[in-house]
């Protein structure tokens, strides 16, 4: 009677057991899934020569694959934000104002960080 007893408390167990095992291990990978944002941040300020910010300055991000464009009108304090953008796409990043251009920069898809941060200057004297 005994090792029936104790075979009906194992047999009790060893489900609950297995449920704790699955749902210690499913968590983590849910929550991983949401920390990671789909693709590469690019952030970075628009300057002059004196590091002054360049208000409603215009940065264009072209995507060299589909040449695709998007812009942002940077603020006062001269700083732009791009988010999402594709990590297996090169992208060339330049910035306009009162009638003068920066210089072009690159962000490759062999940068492997999350968020780049790209200084653009333009010379608007």
């Amino acid at each position: 009677m005994g090792r029936i007893l104790r075979s009906a408390k194992l047999a009790g167990i060893v489900p609950a057991a297995l449920i704790t095992v699955m749902l210690v291990t499913a968590i983590p990978g849910l929550a991983k899934g949401k920390e990671e944002a789909p693709g590469r941040l690019l952030t970075g300020k628009v300057l002059d020569r004196q590091d002054n910010p360049v208000p409603d300055a215009v940065v264009y991000v072209t995507d060299t694959r589909t040449r695709a464009v998007k812009t942002y009108i940077v603020g006062a304090d001269g700083t732009y934000r791009f988010p999402a953008l594709s990590n297996n796409v090169d992208y060339e990043i330049y910035a306009q104002a009162k009638g003068k251009s920066s210089d072009t920069k690159r962000m490759s898809q062999f940068d492997d960080r999350k968020v780049v941060d790209i200084l653009l200057r333009i010379d608007v004297r």
